[in-house]
């Protein structure tokens, strides 16, 4: 058996491995266009940054170390451009000499990738801009930095690859501009919570522009002008473009391939694709959405690497299926840690499901042990059933791990019932008896047997004019800030102080992070009162929503007087 894998990385490098670990007696050989067999896409960044100082660690493999180890005959800069479906031939390009060979197969492994999208803007072709996706491109922005000593720069886009191309350049001294296209940075996560993102981004002295759609490039004598739709121009001397990427398909179309979403390659769960003799992993591929079931594109190493796996069990006589993603992440922003898995409220909600979210601010340990630090945990529900779709958290120790847990039991289509009931590990330096994930399944809980009516932040102007604001933080909490009109009664106050809340208005309570008010809810339900707890408190409302908060200081909230 011949196999020639079109692509290393992730999913072809993977694949390759494990053609060999299953047939010691197999053909097996990768064409990959770039100079690189395996080398770790995540860690690029930090190349830049200095957080990773030694060239060779970003490279996982190398042709002579596959061959050493696997009889793998791996072809670096090489590009194969291409395919004869009806022979089983592979036309393959060599980039050093330009000549050209035509390579046969048996089975053929598609894991071509995706290239940076490169909008067709004036100016776009100027030397100043550069895009992160290969180890070429790392060293080419590396190089330029060290040659140039660029004070400023702008980044393009706040994603993955943007956020942390910002961080790492600010880490050479850099002044950095983030410019993002849509009103908040991370597309997996939901405004409100990426609002939490902003905070960290502007605290560290990034320049952050939300809602600004870039337009042009002008080269300036000793810099290069960004022109925005909202008419400001920033001048830098170095721009970062990562506004997303695309499948790299077109050699897929070519053969006359099925494709799927934005030209991806449409495969089946055995990853193989219309051709019987072909298969395609990684970012080039359509997927399923685990939770939805619909069609989706979701570009990460851990799937492609997954996917690699099962085009190999297949190929070898081994049915293997491949399930479909969910999109679990991390990024590391400073000294920040944000995740997230499944689908957010926007998602949910394209999708037509009946959907809630709970918010929780939860320590990451047990607060009596030194160094705890908050996390900010939001887990979308469906409702009725309890389901968890998804999840979002952003904080600092802890993330991972509790983002791992809720991953498993959206995997798992576990409810919020069965988070309640999971055992896991507790001694005070790592959780606390009652973990962040056990407490959003009693939040949610807490909502479905109607223990408690919720409102988000969102939705508070939507109440009768007379409904009434409670603010049930301490004297101490409410000097830090608040709400202009909000009734204020501590929660260990409010049994005695009853007679001053009206029992024909809407209580709408709140506190610093949902905890109390919730207790003063159960109070205030059980004595006759109308209330509804406001997710995520205080603490939420002003870190979450900054400037676009619903009811800024000094605005009279919800008719009050």
């Amino acid at each position: 058996m011949k196999t020639v894998i079109i692509g290393g990385v992730a999913g072809g490098a993977t694949a390759a491995a494990r053609l060999r670990r299953l047939d010691e007696k197999a053909e097996i050989i990768i064409i990959e266009r770039s100079g690189y067999i395996s080398y770790a896409n995540c860690g690029l960044p930090y190349y830049i940054g200095g957080k990773i100082t030694d060239k060779s660690a970003l490279t996982l493999q190398t042709p002579q170390s596959f061959y050493s180890r696997f009889r793998i005959d791996a072809r670096v800069n090489s590009e194969a451009v291409e395919i004869d479906r009806e022979k089983k031939t592979v036309l393959v390009r060599d980039l050093k000499t330009c000549g050209e060979y035509t390579e046969s197969y048996d089975k053929l492994i598609l894991s071509p990738g995706a290239r940076p999208v490169i909008p067709p803007l004036p100016g776009i072709d100027s030397k100043r801009i550069m895009t992160l996706r290969t180890v070429e491109d790392t060293f080419r922005i590396y190089d330029y930095i060290d040659q140039n000593a660029p004070e400023t720069a702008v980044v393009i886009g706040g994603g993955f690859i943007g956020l942390e191309a910002a961080e790492n350049l600010m880490r050479r001294g850099i002044k950095v501009t983030l410019i993002e296209r849509d009103a908040h940075v991370m597309p997996p996560f939901d405004g409100d919570m990426a609002g939490l993102l902003h905070g960290c981004i502007k605290s560290e002295g990034i320049e952050l522009m939300t809602a600004s759609a870039v337009t042009g490039f002008e080269e300036r004598d000793d810099c290069i002008a960004v022109n925005t739709d909202g008419g400001v121009s920033v001048n830098a001397d170095m721009v970062i473009m990562s506004v997303g990427v695309a499948p790299e398909s077109a050699l897929a179309k070519a053969a006359g391939l099925k494709t799927g979403l934005r030209g991806s390659i449409a495969v089946d769960d055995h990853m193989r694709t219309s051709d019987k003799d072909i298969y395609a992993v990684g970012d080039a591929v359509e997927v399923t959405q685990l939770v939805t079931g619909a069609k989706a594109l979701i570009p990460l190493a851990g799937p492609a690497n997954k996917q690699g796996r099962i085009a190999a069990d297949n190929i070898c006589g081994i049915g293997s299926t491949y399930k479909g993603s969910q999109g679990s992440s991390v990024l590391k922003l400073f000294g920040m840690t944000a995740a997230a898995t499944g689908l957010s409220e926007k998602a949910a909600e394209a999708a037509g499901l009946e959907y809630d979210s709970v918010i929780l601010s939860s320590a990451s340990h047990a607060t009596y042990y030194p160094g705890a630090t908050n996390m900010t945990v939001k887990v979308t529900f469906e409702k009725g059933s309890g389901r968890i779709l998804g999840a979002q958290i952003i904080g600092y120790d802890g993330v991972d791990k509790r983002i791992d847990v809720l991953a498993v039991a959206i995997r798992a289509k576990m409810t919020a019932y069965d988070l309640t009931e999971l055992e896991l590990a507790y001694a005070p330096p790592y959780s606390s008896a009652k973990d962040p994930v056990n407490m959003a399944g009693y939040a949610i809980e807490n909502l479905l047997t109607g223990k408690v009516e919720q409102l988000h932040w969102r939705d508070i102007e939507k109440l009768p004019q007379d409904a009434v604001l409670l603010d049930t933080r301490t004297d101490a909490e409410l000097a830090m800030g608040g709400i202009r009109g909000a009734v204020h009664i501590p929660v260990d106050s409010l049994r005695e102080r009853l007679d001053e809340l009206p029992k024909d208005k809407k209580l709408c309570v709140f506190c610093q992070s949902g905890l109390r008010s919730y207790v003063a809810c159960r109070i205030l339900s059980q004595l006759g009162f109308d209330c509804c707890n406001i997710a995520g408190g205080y603490g939420y409302y002003s870190a979450a929503f900054g400037e676009s908060a619903p009811l800024k200081e000094g605005r009279r909230p919800c008719g009050l007087k």
